[in-house]
């Protein structure tokens, strides 16, 4: 029987976590067929071993696509949509999981008798490595437009449920293995859709996703977590300029500007807040007029007269 959801579940060193995200989709109560495309890119711990077994016990439910090389996360996104069957495609990295045994039913029953509905999530839990609620995502609401979504980004990508065809199209039409500055795949992946279809929020929260100091998005080193806002902030720059006449450009560029002010007002040298500001500022001349990268100047410089050299927990000023 062909499913009618497909889940997407990429990993890549999660042998502490995976074992839990698989049962969670498993334990899932449906009246339809659901399979799991299992993505493995070439781990260094136990997980493909895990994987193995997982597919070996139910083959019925799960493919398991592994490679005696690592291809990376967008590849190993991509191959998995491409070999998946369902007309839904529903996504869970290995580690996270879901919390919701009745998701899929209630996402697959809102999107079956609304066809225009290309997206549907919900909210999530955030939890660090202990498991401990860091907390919720969004924070306050969700949004189902395409111009409040570019305003404030809120769908975590383990809660969400797409019509496959519009993912498919995504990759087709926006090609983003040409991008190599695009830091992440579900952001622009779920702009696509936002701005090719409806989108729907359900306001429970039906999945997990855990939040580690090392991760891409959420790193502690703040040159990383530069590049990644970045990132985001230009992805969303593209997508509103692509799809939506520009109507957030000016607050996406503030929203640009104050984080990297914000990150140089911990690291690098004064030049390096100062170069950046000014950088902002040609993009954007309404720079000059706001409050925050003052105040983030004044702190940047208390900063450094404050800074104890050996307190391991102040972030390390290169100069």
């Amino acid at each position: 029987m062909t499913p009618l959801v497909s889940v997407i579940v990429t990993t890549y060193n999660h042998e502490p976590y995976l074992t839990r995200a698989l049962d969670a989709i498993l334990q899932q109560e449906c009246d339809f067929g659901v399979e799991i495309v299992l993505g493995e890119d070439c781990s260094t711990d136990g997980t493909l071993a895990i994987c193995r077994e997982y597919a070996e016990k139910y083959p019925k439910q799960i493919t398991l696509i592994a490679s005696t090389e690592n291809v990376g996360w967008r590849a190993n996104y991509r191959r998995c949509v491409e070999a998946a069957r369902g007309k839904y495609v529903a996504f869970c990295d290995g580690d996270d999981y879901w919390c919701d045994q009745n998701r899929l039913a209630e996402q697959v029953t809102l999107m079956e008798s609304n066809p225009q509905v290309g997206l549907c999530y919900t909210l999530a839990e955030r939890r660090n490595a202990m498991g401990e609620l860091v907390g919720r995502f969004p924070v306050d609401k969700g949004h189902t437009m395409l111009d409040a979504l570019l305003h404030d980004w809120c769908v975590e990508n383990c809660t969400t449920l797409a019509r496959r065809e519009l993912v498919l199209d995504y990759y087709d039409t926006e090609k983003p293995e040409n991008r190599p500055e695009w830091l992440t795949e579900d952001l622009p992946m779920w702009l696509y859709v936002a701005a090719h279809s409806e989108v729907a929020y359900i306001e429970r929260a039906t999945a997990v996703h855990r939040v580690f100091p090392d991760s891409v998005s959420h790193s502690t080193s703040l040159a990383k977590r530069l590049a990644f806002c970045d990132s985001s902030s230009n992805i969303k720059l593209w997508f509103d300029e692509r799809y939506n006449s520009s109507h957030q450009r000016r607050y996406l560029l503030r929203e640009r500007a104050n984080t990297a002010l914000w990150v140089y007002s911990h690291i690098g040298s004064v030049g390096d807040f100062l170069r950046r500001w000014w950088s902002e500022a040609k993009a954007c001349p309404m720079q000059i007029l706001s409050i925050t990268p003052y105040g983030l100047f004044v702190k940047k410089l208390l900063f450094r007269l404050w800074k104890n050299p050996n307190d391991p927990n102040d972030f390390n000023d290169p100069k």
